[in-house]
């Protein structure tokens, strides 16, 4: 959120953050399933990083134009938290020893919890209340199948995508996504 905040402020804009922070009980199920089906579908059967996924990822590289990640979001909770945005294997590093940290010492319902209040879903939106108010005029914890779909859809770049005006794009992944919520079972 700082380093946002800095870079609306240097580019000459105002800046904006609109946060709010709720529990994890006051998060739609939907919009849990939603980026668990977006973002990692492992998430709780793995300890932090999927191996599976990492491999796949290795091979699919080779041919692709832009690399795929396969960052959990464990790791995307230890990056939002602890580190800064651009990649670099330093970053990857610490991102791995404060992934093995967040994992030995929090449940996957805190790592949950801390990722769906703390990720950027638009410009200056960061957390689920704040993009359910913004984007829907909706609490985190009213967010319908739909909407959670969208929110999740734009994840890979929330800044250029918005789940309030969604692209093409944004709404055939969000169908996507749609589909797999189905399988994904939270305790």
């Amino acid at each position: 959120m700082l380093i946002r905040y800095s870079e609306q402020k240097t580019q000459g804009e105002k800046p904006v953050i609109h946060h709010d922070w709720v529990p994890l009980e006051e998060i739609s199920a939907h919009l849990q399933k939603a980026v668990i089906a977006s973002e990692d579908q492992r998430f709780f059967e793995h300890k932090g990083f999927d191996l599976e996924q990492i491999k796949k990822a290795r091979v699919e590289n080779r041919t692709r134009r832009k690399p795929r990640g396969a960052s959990t979001i464990t790791q995307q909770t230890a990056k939002n938290l602890f580190l800064w945005p651009r990649s670099s294997w330093l970053r990857k590093g610490l991102e791995t020893y404060f992934t093995f940290l967040l994992e030995l010492f929090w449940s996957k319902e805190r790592i949950l919890e801390v990722y769906l209040n703390s990720i950027e879903m638009g410009k200056g939106i960061y957390g689920a209340q704040a993009v359910a108010r913004e984007h829907f005029n909706t609490s985190a914890r009213a967010l319908t199948k739909n909407q959670a779909s969208l929110i999740a859809a734009t994840l890979p770049n929330p800044v250029r995508f918005s789940s309030r005006a969604p692209s093409s794009y944004v709404l055939r992944r969000s169908r996507e996504i749609l589909g797999q919520m189905n399988w994904i079972q939270i305790p």
